[in-house]
């Protein structure tokens, strides 16, 4: 009988990996998507040119698929390394609040609620500086961030 953390290892590859293929075909599908919908506006009349709506919705497609080959490049790194890399995740988090932000209808939102949004904006920046900063002054050794 394996050790348990052999089996468990070899458990998490296997997740790991159908996670990749599932996170690969959504990321095809939405590219497909989105080429769909870009050529549908552009053939409406009138022809080759798309409203602010259109430009929202295809907007917040790109900013979703870049945020899929984010968290699909954060896997594979996972399953290269089995180490999850900081940076990577605080890259992905401030591409899906900048894909919020582009498709938010800002006249329907409260006051309060903006200043939420920019505080998470500048705490996102802020930590992703604070990482990148300690990484690169090598700061941080591999265990601290394993």
């Amino acid at each position: 009988m394996k050790p348990v953390k052999e089996v468990l290892h070899t458990f998490t590859r296997g997740i790991i990996l159908a996670l990749i293929a599932m996170m690969m075909l959504a990321v095809l599908l939405s590219t497909v998507e989105l080429l769909i919908i870009l050529v549908v506006e552009l053939l409406k009349p009138p022809k080759y040119l798309l409203g602010i709506d259109n430009l929202f919705e295809i907007f917040g497609f790109f900013m979703m698929i870049l945020i899929g080959l984010e968290l699909l490049e954060s896997i594979r790194t996972y399953l290269d390394d089995d180490l999850l890399h900081v940076e990577v995740v605080f890259l992905v988090a401030m591409i899906a609040i900048a894909r919020k932000v582009i498709i938010l209808e800002v006249k329907d939102l409260e006051p309060l609620a903006l200043v939420g949004i920019a505080s998470i904006i500048v705490a996102l920046a802020l930590g992703y500086y604070y990482v990148k900063k300690a990484i690169q002054s090598g700061g941080a050794s591999k265990q601290a961030w394993e």
